[in-house]
């Protein structure tokens, strides 16, 4: 063979190999995996635990439904109160110091943005949670996330049925466009090579770094102690393959049904919250991994997490398993992203919808530029 023929042939076959390994690390995701992130088994290594400052009065014999907002200080607060007479008010501070006299709704730190506030009402309210439900929010009225023509949160609860919207699953993100969270099918799976390989591009970017984390956050949350045990099947899965995408909606706001949240017991509420907590300080062990120091990435990991936490269980599970234990994937994804026609209907009753695609109706919600709502907006 001629040293040219030869050559060609060696960049061929090195070429037909690369492009090979390529396609088998991205390669479809396999129907049917399941994932056993129904109990949370995280153990933290704290001594102690935080106090409870996060009772909210009246919440035991309220008849109204629950708005839950964690906010920060610089939130001005006063479009809150409009919505009193149709939910029971619980707002957390998350920067607020902590002082044993203070009235305010306090938290053990400000970490994992709204999520401490969201877990702090679950610990100190768990058994006093209202039967009319309950809705988490952020603090901020006017924000780019919310699924509003002019990005109104207020209105946006205002016109909110809470009642369709958990009926009959017990649960349902505030959101219906699918711009912006994993939703659309062309959305990489968390622990592939091109969002690792986007990663390494953009250290810069939360979002990436977050994703890259989130399978290895699964796994320290839900991999201690599975129900049941691991088989050689790998059936009791609960790290994310390769090639296993988690749909989810943005953006950590959201409407859950009490039964749904009492599918999960208060400790293992605390032992999420402590997930959260023991990364701050660095608690880490060969037994439990803690969350990401940086609070952008756990704090973007948590908002991946609710709709794990909160959808029903039995809607979730494999075919023909009686018993609790196991999810379904392609159930959770298509459970987590109903099309936005439907969702627009059903939460805000906004119904016949026509320009519509799975993911969006035109004129109802747009990102706006650079992901900031612009002033015109918010002095109207």
């Amino acid at each position: 063979m001629r040293r040219r023929t030869r050559k060609s042939v060696v960049q061929l076959v090195c070429f037909a190999g690369i492009l090979l390994l390529i396609l088998f690390l991205n390669r479809p995701p396999t129907p049917g995996r399941t994932f056993a992130w129904t109990r949370i088994t995280y153990q933290t290594t704290a001594s102690t635990l935080p106090e409870a400052r996060g009772i909210c009065p009246g919440l035991a014999t309220t008849d109204k439904p629950a708005l839950v907002v964690s906010r920060v200080s610089d939130d001005e607060a006063a479009w809150l109160q409009a919505l009193r007479e149709q939910y029971h008010l619980c707002i957390y501070t998350a920067d607020a110091p902590l002082d044993p006299q203070s009235t305010q709704l306090q938290v053990p730190a400000n970490r994992g943005h709204e999520a401490m506030g969201y877990l702090t009402f679950l610990i100190d309210n768990y058994h006093e949670l209202p039967a009319a439900g309950m809705v988490f929010v952020h603090g901020s009225r006017w924000a780019w996330h919310n699924d509003h023509r002019t990005y109104d949160n207020a209105a946006l609860l205002a016109a909110l049925n809470l009642t369709s919207a958990l009926h009959p699953g017990g649960y349902h993100n505030l959101r219906c466009d699918w711009s912006v969270g994993t939703c659309p099918p062309t959305q990489p799976a968390q622990g592939s090579l091109e969002l690792r390989l986007q990663s390494v591009l953009e250290p810069w970017s939360a979002r990436m770094a977050s994703d890259v984390a989130l399978p290895h956050a699964l796994a320290a949350l839900f991999g201690r102690n599975t129900h049941p045990p691991p088989d050689p099947q790998g059936q009791s899965q609960v790290l994310l393959g390769r090639n296993d995408p988690l749909r989810a909606q943005c953006c950590a706001q959201f409407a859950v049904a009490r039964a749904n949240v009492w599918q999960h017991s208060q400790a293992e509420y605390i032992a999420l919250r402590q997930w959260l907590l023991d990364g701050m300080e660095g608690a880490g062990s060969a037994r439990a991994l803690p969350a990401p120091a940086d609070d952008r990435v756990a704090g973007r990991i948590m908002s991946y997490l609710w709709h794990i936490l909160f959808i029903k269980q039995s809607a979730v599970r494999p075919e023909g398993e009686l018993a609790p234990g196991l999810m379904d994937l392609d159930r959770l994804n298509q459970a987590a992203c109903p099309s936005a026609q439907e969702c627009y209907c059903r939460l805000y009753g906004k119904c016949g919808l026509t320009r519509c695609s799975v993911g969006s109706c035109m004129g109802e919600y747009v990102v706006p530029k650079d992901f900031k709502v612009p002033e015109s907006v918010m002095e109207r």
